[in-house]
């Protein structure tokens, strides 16, 4: 693994780049570890979080990095990592309902200004307590570099659809139709157990993967999710289901086997993309569950770039 030199870091000028950051970007010890390969990124999360007094901390407490919350940081950022193509997300983690609607803004703002190179999840929510921050957000969709919707049940409700009262089932259509009638995913997190658990989103799936693409982050989340999704892969993909999947934060025997039976037989070699879920996860760890792998070139050039290309770029100007 190669550092830059300072010489190299200190190549960027600082009227590219606020001093803070080059600060902060120095002290990291900034890596170009991408060798040359195309790699865009299709999970990035941007704007600042709150401190949060989590679990047993008895004070308040910052488990991540701050996202990139200007253009400058965020281009910075994707210069450090060699990403050339992102997408961003609003940071989100704690209990709070509104926080994540707050950084949609922030996502609209940083589209607009990455040159082609930044596509934009907004945050939507189906839980009824959030209809209307929902509403203002879906009234965002036709803005330049949206390519997606955001959803995650870590702050309330469950993604299985026989749970859902009325209200929430109408919702959660409101916000579908509006992705299907764009062809653009819905991002939604998936961990184990809770109502993020993957055997949720397969009944999500089997009501609306037909006519909606998408995308389940972290490959069904952890060791149960990754094994559940994995005995289904090859069946969801055949069933003419429009799943995605990034392997940002999936364990080593999930993307080896998935990654190797993708290789053997094709099957979903087009649904498979990289993402590096910064700041909560790292870019180094991501880039070789995939640039180490025992597959050919070129599934890992459709990984790292291809189908993100196709997913969520090919519309931006």
């Amino acid at each position: 693994m190669m550092h830059q030199t300072a010489s190299v870091q200190n190549s960027l000028s600082k009227a590219e780049t606020p001093a803070h950051e080059q600060e902060e970007c120095i002290h990291e010890t900034p890596l170009t570890i991408a060798f040359g390969r195309k790699v865009f990124s299709v999970h990035n999360h941007v704007g600042h979080l709150d401190p949060w007094p989590f679990y047993e901390s008895e004070e308040p407490i910052s488990p991540a990095d701050p996202g990139p919350a200007t253009n400058e940081e965020l281009d910075y950022f994707m210069k450090c990592r060699g990403i050339e193509k992102t997408l961003i997300i609003p940071n989100y983690g704690i209990p709070v309902q509104a926080q994540p609607f707050s950084h949609n803004e922030l996502v609209v703002k940083l589209c607009r200004q990455g040159g082609g190179n930044v596509a934009g999840a907004l945050w939507v929510s189906g839980l009824p307590q959030n209809s209307e921050r929902t509403q203002v957000a879906l009234a965002l969709m036709d803005e330049p570099g949206i390519s997606a919707l955001k959803m995650s049940y870590l702050l309330g409700g469950t993604a299985d659809p026989r749970k859902w009262d009325e209200a929430t089932t109408k919702l959660h259509e409101t916000i579908f139709q509006a992705a299907i009638e764009r062809d653009i995913p819905i991002h939604f997190h998936t961990s184990p157990g809770g109502g993020s658990d993957i055997t949720g989103f397969f009944e999500l799936i089997k009501r609306w993967g037909k006519e909606m693409k998408i995308h389940l982050v972290h490959m069904g989340g952890g060791v149960s999710g990754h094994i559940r999704l994995l005995s289904q892969w090859k069946d969801l993909i055949e069933g003419g289901y429009r799943i995605y999947i990034d392997t940002s934060w999936a364990i080593g025997f999930a993307v080896r086997k998935l990654l190797q039976e993708v290789d053997r037989t094709g099957i979903g070699a087009d649904r498979i993309m990289f993402g590096c879920d910064e700041p909560w996860s790292d870019y180094e760890s991501e880039f070789w569950k995939i640039q180490d792998a025992r597959i050919s070139d070129e599934i890992k050039e459709r990984i790292f770039w291809g189908n993100a290309q196709e997913m969520y770029f090919n519309k931006l100007a």
